[in-house]
């Protein structure tokens, strides 16, 4: 169970970074304040979601893009917030492709990067 809540928020932590620094690199994208919450949580549980049966899908029927499944999944999760949510504008086609890409690096680069930083205490004092 804490393994569960720890992964949570580190995805949350993870995703809220991609969506912030994606609307700080693109003037199309925006992320409005208390509304960013709202948009981080949509999109981290949109991400939960769609990312296992998208790479399903892959490995059915494309075992050579299943790799890109979590860019696939990045995009299909930033669009289902952007409708839903108040918190999270885009525009363009270029800003749509550069979003899902910006977002899927830091989200990922988050994902490796935060356990190191934030559970290295936790790590020592079991030791």
């Amino acid at each position: 169970m804490i393994r569960l809540l720890i992964r949570i928020g580190l995805s949350l932590l993870g995703n809220a970074l991609g969506l912030w620094v994606a609307s700080l690199i693109l003037s199309d994208m925006s992320v409005s304040g208390t509304a960013f919450v709202i948009a981080v949580i949509i999109f981290t549980v949109l991400t939960a979601v769609i990312q296992p049966l998208i790479t399903k899908m892959a490995m059915q029927n494309a075992p050579a893009l299943q790799g890109s499944s979590a860019l696939v999944t990045t995009f299909i999760a930033l669009l289902i917030t952007e409708l839903v949510s108040d918190g999270l504008t885009i525009s363009g086609l270029s800003t749509w492709i550069f979003a899902t890409v910006i977002v899927w690096f830091f989200t990922m680069l988050a994902a490796w990067l935060l356990p190191m930083f934030l559970l290295k205490e936790a790590v020592d004092n079991k030791k």
